[in-house]
Parts: structure tokens; C-alpha cells; sequence
């Protein structure tokens, strides 16, 4: 069985998406939320990247 990416109705922080992600590839949705925060302190479009995910994945 396949896992599709979209946004949970349920444990969401603020979009869903880091909880979509985590689900997707089989981690802790906290552990994804940990991953994310401390991407950003990289440079990069980590930031931007999530609000296009945002707009693109559908909810389940």
C-alpha cells in the first residue's frame, strides 16, 4: 500500500504539512516538526517550500 502525501484533518500544528510529510515517509510527526525548525536556521527556502506545500496538498 502506497501512502499518499496530504495534509491530516488531525495533528496539525499549523497547515498539516510537516504531520503529511511524517506520515508519508514513517516518522514521529514531532520529529518532522524538529527536522523543519532546524532547517530554517540553515539558509535556504525551507520557509517557502512549506508555504507551497501548504497551497498544494490536498486535505485527506
Amino acid at each position: 500500500m502506497t501512502r499518499r502525501l496530504a495534509r491530516p484533518r488531525d495533528d496539525r500544528w499549523i497547515a498539516g504539512v510537516c504531520s503529511g510529510l511524517a506520515r508519508r515517509f514513517g516518522v514521529s510527526p514531532n520529529i518532522m516538526r524538529l527536522i523543519f525548525v532546524l532547517s530554517c536556521l540553515l539558509p535556504g527556502p525551507q520557509f517557502l517550500v512549506y508555504i507551497i506545500l501548504w497551497v498544494l496538498l490536498p486535505n485527506e
